[in-house]
């Protein structure tokens, strides 16, 4: 199943912590955000990416072209390094298309150019390349394709805390309390879509908003709720978490465990009869 990557945006709120790059190639260690999302993703076998190019897309295709698997590879080194004997290999088996889809175009807009790298693919995966998850895949596919649902979305709950502050008419604050978080669920930017996706989407359209609505009335839009770990980049505190858990347990990185993560999720299912 190929797996597209929304990678077009600039990462606006990380300017000055991080090197001026699409959001997906601002490093995790010593590899960007984007290296960790293919890879968890080809730990269950999606190893055919379509990379959506905007905002400097030539930093991500050089990436790629001239990418040192040294950096997080064993390996030997002999004869005056004339040849060097990789122990393991990160990529041997990804293929990746890169399109280049407009440095301002929508996520819609971005999907759409990418229609015919698609052709013949009943189902395939998106994701818009800012966040990672230990999300157990399989399980998210499974309710999907036994849905009749179009599209499928994963739901997440925020992990930043927020005070919820009420204001009197004189603009008194009456009240501070702080935002429960369990009772809210956010769009987790994993997606999974059927070809007939295609059909919803309009010129200028936001997937999520346009598309997504008009799935909605036609009660074909399928959600996945996820109560395990999601961490999202959008800001410096988030990039600061993400290399301290890299350091550590490293969530995401289902790659390294024996088996894939434990569902922890519940599901609302809103399909076609």
């Amino acid at each position: 199943m190929k797996v597209v990557l929304f990678c077009g945006g600039a990462g606006m709120r990380l300017r000055g912590y991080a090197d001026d790059v699409p959001k997906p190639m601002v490093q995790v260690g010593t590899r960007p955000l984007l290296w960790h999302l293919m890879k968890y993703y080809s730990h269950f076998g999606h190893t055919e990416f379509v990379v959506c190019l905007g905002y400097k897309g030539n930093s991500i295709k050089d990436y790629f072209l001239h990418y040192d698997e040294s950096v997080s590879n064993d390996f030997v080194w002999s004869q005056a390094g004339k040849k060097i004997h990789f122990l393991n290999r990160d990529i041997d088996d990804w293929t990746i298309t890169f399109v280049e889809t407009g440095a301002n175009a929508t996520i819609g807009e971005r999907l759409k150019a990418v229609e015919s790298h698609l052709q013949g693919e009943e189902m395939f995966l998106a994701n818009y390349g800012d966040g990672l998850s230990d999300l157990p895949l399989p399980d998210m596919l499974g309710a999907f394709r036994q849905s009749q649902a179009v599209a499928s979305l994963l739901l997440v709950q925020p992990t930043a805390s927020f005070d919820i502050v009420n204001a009197g008419s004189g603009g008194m604050v009456t009240n501070i309390s702080a935002l429960n978080r369990t009772d809210i669920w956010i769009n987790g930017g994993f997606f999974a879509l059927r070809n007939e996706i295609f059909r919803y989407i309009h010129p200028g359209d936001e997937l999520v908003r346009e598309p997504f609505q008009r799935l909605i009335e036609e009660q074909a839009l399928l959600a996945y709720k996820y109560t395990g770990f999601w961490q999202c980049m959008d800001t410096f505190k988030d990039k600061q978490r993400l290399e301290e858990l890299n350091q550590g347990s490293a969530p995401w990185k289902v790659w390294h465990k024996a088996s894939g993560p434990a569902s922890t999720g519940a599901m609302a299912m809103s399909a076609r009869a």
